[in-house]
């Protein structure tokens, strides 16, 4: 006979989140592609210009283009090419959400081992995304 395997209840509860998530990360990513393709705001860099970046390295880009490094497309998030960047940011943040949930949830069962290893999972990928390293492309 198979034993038939169930979720936890930590599983389950970054599933929940992780679904949600998702589902609210692809309305903004359609939401803000439908702001900037209808013009409702102007793009930093216009449309008809865009192929002439497409062969440059990120750093020759960013200068070029006037863009600034990091998160510093938030302050150009008025702009509609830009603004297409806050679902992408969304979607790239649930995991901390989701490891951010379940921690109670294994502090509350005893799993000691894994709520420190969701804390340190949760501090290492701030810490990635906060351009503090300046490692990568950025």
């Amino acid at each position: 006979m198979e034993k038939k395997l169930k979720a936890t209840e930590e599983q389950l509860t970054y599933a929940k989140i992780l679904d949600m998530g998702m589902k609210i990360g692809l309305l903004a990513l359609i939401i803000t592609f439908i702001v900037y393709i209808s013009g409702v705001l102007t793009p930093h860099i216009p449309v008809n210009d865009i192929s002439k970046y497409w062969g440059m390295p990120v750093h020759q880009y960013l200068e070029a283009a006037n863009i600034p490094h990091g998160w510093g497309w938030l302050g150009m998030i008025g702009k509609g090419d830009f603004l297409n960047f806050t679902g992408i940011a969304f979607l790239a943040g649930i995991t901390v959400i989701c490891y951010i949930a379940i921690i109670p949830i294994l502090f509350r069962k005893k799993d000691t081992v894994y709520g420190v290893l969701a804390i340190v999972e949760v501090l290492v990928l701030v810490l990635a995304a906060s351009g503090i390293l300046k490692s990568g492309g950025h």
